[in-house]
């Protein structure tokens, strides 16, 4: 990663395995009126949080601190030598700037510059100028460690080109300017933002050092109704430039744990994605999810395409951390079919999460569903919020507070400086969730498995069931103190993490190919929910089927099939095979491909029989099959299973290659899989 300490993966360590734990605030005006010190409030906010911050063996080399406030139009207008343009009509600004971290080699730095300017001129935009920010890394003592990766730092001014003696302002203009961001990245320049209505400044600095670094921090034309700051503690990893909070929409405290597979899925989407607000193709801004970013600026990536396509920012962030929906006992019929109609759409990032967010204008913050990090906030009586990740970041006299709060599990707190109010929970999911017909569109298109009729099924007989007990490894053990306790009484099998056993690699015992994988798991400090409260939270039900563009949901996007569990029984597999025998239901059909391979050709064989398998799932898409089914039933002494994980791995990575990959659910039925 450009201007990173981060090293390369070498002997035990691998860079994707950072992870890491910060402190975050937010300074707002409720009534959107600009100043220089709601930037001084978060500034103080930030030295406050210097506890969540952190530093290598070198202290004056921190994890990284930030400030993300609104577009500082009168700081520019002072300070630029060219002409920026009036805002439009309606007070938007029709430029964007940003910051832009270039290479500090004077040749490479000019090469940069000029890639940026051809794309902006390919994309149509006007580059009006560029300003090279004012920093101060001596007089911030900024430590060897930073300087040594430190970028040069220049601003960039652009515009879209008049047309009838007027240009396009706001989230317009940002929409054209994403993709020039985008492309400009993928070719390893950095902005930290590029926006019409926000700026970021941020780097691999100490809370303390950040207002020192930028001088542009401290001049009392550097105004703003919003300010949103964060201080990085790396527990596990190394500090980076880029890797910095905030990113361009939010400033994140938490993890999330489920980032590898939100990222894959992101990935397998990109072949789909398709918006009549976003011009061009949008092949071109591929990958959406910056390889070697951390789980905050995939967070924020998506977020950001989220929000440019089409939806506002509020909508953006609850499809991705969605409130705990399933087991609600008091939530209104459309809020229900709001929740359950995106998740037709997108699988949550779920992990402990406290997010603040803006767009320069609303600025808000949600926790996640199991609310395991925590978010206070307080509302003077001149109208300011101060919302923080701990109490304390500001002083304020307990007289001056007329309001206070905490953020609570699933729910969103939300200022709209615009209308100058603070927008309740209820209020923005009522909004939300009366918007599009949810309920009808998934009445016509969810399909619940348990309605559909079961088809005939030939029960096995005992040979045959031991026989594919011996062929897929199953040991006594397996049977007596694993399987026998599960189907007796629905328990889980309890392990013990002093096991002797040795791992698969180093065992001289043949090992299923999951046992090569069972040590990969979200290893992160968070406290143990309590029975009752996990019975609210958490559920095993998913919904399966092919997705449609992410970007421009209708009724055909939930056309999908419900699970109430992910684990299917012969009966329930059944059904999906047979789903469309009666020609009800042609969009979700299903084809069975067989995961075998020949056993006296040994792994040549299996290679061979990966390969056509991945064939015969292109060759069931194309004739219209929306399911497909690897099976290993059938195999004898003649035909081996392919290993489950290894087939559906395969078959799951070629779909994404040839961006098939979510016209089509993926099943397994195997012998293998416990």
């Amino acid at each position: 990663m450009l201007f990173s300490a981060l090293p390369d993966a070498q002997g035990l360590y691998d860079p994707d395995n950072e992870s890491d734990s910060c402190g975050v605030a937010m300074v707002t005006d409720i009534q959107g009126r600009r100043s220089h010190s709601i930037v001084a409030d978060g500034l103080t906010a930030l030295e406050h949080l210097e506890h969540r911050g952190a530093a290598g063996a070198e202290p004056n080399s921190g994890d990284g601190a930030g400030i993300l406030i609104q577009l500082p139009t009168e700081l520019f207008g002072a300070v630029v030598d060219f002409a920026l343009p009036a805002p439009a009509n309606d007070g938007t600004n029709t430029f964007a700037a940003g910051i832009c971290f270039l290479p500090q080699d004077l040749t490479e730095r000019a090469a940069a510059c000029q890639m940026v300017q051809d794309i902006a001129d390919e994309e149509g935009l006007e580059v009006l100028g560029w300003r090279e920010v004012p920093v101060d890394p001596e007089g911030a003592e900024v430590g060897q460690t930073a300087l040594g990766c430190m970028p040069y730092m220049s601003q960039l001014f652009v515009a879209a080109p008049e047309r009838n003696g007027t240009r396009c302002g706001g989230i317009d203009l940002d929409r054209r300017v994403y993709p020039l961001r985008k492309r400009a990245e993928n070719q390893g320049v950095y902005f930290p933002s590029l926006s019409s209505r926000t700026m970021v400044y941020k780097g691999m600095l100490t809370t303390m050092q950040l207002p020192q670094y930028f001088s542009d921090l401290r001049d009392e034309r550097c105004v703003s109704a919003i300010a949103i700051v964060h201080s990085r503690f790396s527990t596990n990893t190394f500090p980076s430039w880029p890797l910095a909070h905030p990113f361009r929409f939010v400033a994140h405290n938490g993890e999330i744990n489920t980032v590898r597979g939100n990222r894959n899925r992101m990935r397998a989407r990109e072949a789909m994605l398709a918006s009549a607000k976003i011009p061009g193709d949008l092949s071109r801004l591929s990958p959406i999810c910056t390889p070697g970013a951390s789980d905050s600026a995939s967070f924020d990536e998506v977020l950001e395409l989220l929000h440019l396509g089409g939806r506002d920012l509020p909508h953006a962030v609850l499809m991705m951390i969605p409130e705990a929906w399933e087991n609600s006992s008091t939530m209104t019929p459309e809020e229900r079919a709001f929740w359950q109609f995106h998740g037709c759409l997108m699988e949550p990032w779920d992990g402990p999460a406290c997010v603040t967010f803006t767009d320069g204008t609303l600025v808000g913050a949600v926790l996640d569903r199991n609310g395991l990090r925590p978010g206070r906030w307080w509302r003077t009586i001149d109208d300011r919020i101060i919302l923080a990740s701990e109490s304390g970041v500001l002083d304020v006299p307990s007289a001056q507070v007329v309001a206070k709060g905490r953020l609570q599990p699933g729910k969103m707190f939300l200022v709209d400086t615009a209308r100058g109010r603070i927008v309740s929970d209820d209020e923005i999911k009522e909004q939300l969730s009366s918007a599009e017909p949810y309920a009808e569109w998934l009445h016509a298109g969810l399909l619940d498995l348990k309605t559909l009729p079961e088809p005939a099924r030939v029960a096995p007989n005992h040979e045959s069931v031991v026989r594919r007990q011996v062929s897929f490894g199953y040991s006594e053990e397996d049977l007596r103190i694993l399987l026998t306790p599960m189907a007796a009484s629905g328990a889980e099998p309890l392990g013990s993490m002093g096991t002797d056993t040795p791992a698969a690699v180093l065992s001289q015992r043949s090992k299923l190919l999951y046992d090569y994988f069972v040590e990969l798991f979200a290893q992160v400090t968070n406290p143990p929910l309590d029975a009752i409260r996990e019975e609210v939270v958490t559920s095993m039900a998913r919904i399966m089927g092919p997705e449609q563009n992410l970007l421009e949901p209708s009724a055909a996007s939930c056309r999908q099939i419900m699970l109430g569990w992910p684990v299917l029984d012969n009966d329930e597999l059944n059904k999906l095979v047979h789903i469309n025998d009666s020609g009800d239901h042609p969009g979700l059909r299903a084809a069975v491909l067989r995961g075998l391979y020949d056993v006296e050709r040994g792994g040549e064989g299996l290679a061979e029989a990966i390969e056509e398998l991945r064939l015969h799932a292109c060759e069931a898409i194309a004739k219209g099959a929306r399911t497909l089914v690897i099976s290993d039933r059938d195999s004898d002494h003649t035909k081996a299973p392919i290993p489950s994980l290894l087939a559906v791995s395969a078959v799951h990575h070629h779909l994404v290659r040839t961006k098939e990959r979510l016209k089509v659910a993926l099943v397994v039925e195997s012998g293998d899989a416990r």
